[in-house]
């Protein structure tokens, strides 16, 4: 909604997730949409011509620049997580949750039977994910994980963030 502030999308592809979160009362110019694709960028940005399209890799998530740091309320994501290796899930997570304000969540949309984010990369960057329901805007349905910070812990050591693939 308009009161949860500025939104991160990773993976946006068409824009069927954008379109919802537009109706649900977010803003386009609350808006960044993270996509790799130089075509979906390109979709992305006549669909959505007040939102920011970045075309970059989302594992770069933690480069991107905002007027007020820690106050972006979402980072939403359909990216394949369980394909990916640890060391750019952790670079995905961490760059997000940089941005988050206190509060904020990490909502991650996945076809797996669990959640795509292993309990190791979970717990060394101070992460507890619940699952919280299933949309039906894809077929078939994805199940969608919030993920949040432990609000009594802070990460553990960053060397988590150097495991290599």
């Amino acid at each position: 909604t308009s009161r949860t502030g500025p939104v991160i999308e990773l993976g946006p592809g068409t824009g069927v997730f954008t379109a919802k979160l537009l109706e649900r009362g977010v803003r386009p110019e609350d808006l960044t949409l993270v996509e790799y694709g130089a075509n979906f960028a390109r979709h992305l940005e006549t669909r959505f011509p007040r939102a920011r399209v970045l075309r970059m890799d989302a594992a770069r998530v933690g480069d991107i620049k905002f007027r007020n740091e820690a106050s972006v309320g979402a980072a939403i994501s359909g990216l394949p997580l369980l394909s990916m290796p640890d060391h750019k899930v952790i670079a995905i997570l961490d760059g997000a949750f940089a941005h988050l304000k206190p509060g904020g969540a990490f909502y991650q949309f996945t076809y797996g039977p669990r959640c795509p984010v292993a309990r190791p990369i979970l717990e060394g960057l101070g992460l507890s994910a619940t699952h919280i329901g299933r949309t039906m805007l894809n077929v078939p349905p994805a199940a969608v994980y919030r993920i949040v910070r432990h609000p009594a812990r802070a990460p553990r050591d960053r060397t988590v963030a150097t495991v290599t693939p």
